[in-house]
């Protein structure tokens, strides 16, 4: 039996879920709304105030996509009520991160600064204090696109195991490897 997908989902008061016969759930709350298809062997079902996702056999197949569809409509249930948040951290000397109308530019030590425009979904801050490193904050309602921006940020530098240079999660450690050693005579 899968675990995860017996689970219960406690759906909040302020949200509410809706499945149409296509089997595409929708989930309306105070942050937004979000849609997500379902395979047409799993069923969602709302039963008195928690939110029921069942497989009609124990194949394999049917018990993956089990955990899976469980998974999904449950980030997507908290994402509506009450958001994800993603803190990245620019480390490196002259590395600056600033924000005007939802674009994020970057100044990473290339020729040239680095401008990427951010979904109107996700909204993005960036902070640079007094003798820290600058970091960017991501929020969103929708999970999925809240990583692969942050994934996206991180590619444009990513961290070198040498000197820590890069863009990481603020408390993300990172592997250190030891440089050279001068040859002893």
């Amino acid at each position: 039996m899968s675990r995860i997908g017996k689970k219960p989902i406690a759906l909040p008061s302020n949200v509410t879920l809706s499945v149409d016969n296509q089997n595409v759930v929708t989930v309306k709350g105070p942050k937004g709304t979000l849609t997500q298809s379902v395979d047409p062997d799993i069923s969602v079902a709302i039963e008195d105030g928690h939110i029921q996702v069942s497989r009609p056999t124990e194949q394999k197949r049917h018990k993956a996509l089990h955990g899976l569809y469980r998974s999904l409509v449950n980030n997507m249930v908290t994402g509506v009520s009450e958001g994800f948040k993603l803190d990245l951290e620019v480390i490196g000397v002259g590395y600056k991160a600033s924000v005007a109308n939802n674009i994020l530019e970057l100044q990473l030590g290339y020729s040239h600064n680095v401008f990427l425009a951010v979904p109107a979904e996700i909204k993005v801050t960036a902070v640079t204090e007094k003798g820290q490193n600058p970091k960017v904050y991501l929020e969103g309602s929708d999970k999925q696109l809240l990583g692969d921006v942050a994934a996206k940020i991180r590619s444009l530098r990513k961290v070198e195991p040498y000197k820590g240079k890069g863009i990481r999660f603020i408390g993300e450690q990172v592997r250190r490897k030891a440089g050279k050693s001068s040859s002893k005579k």
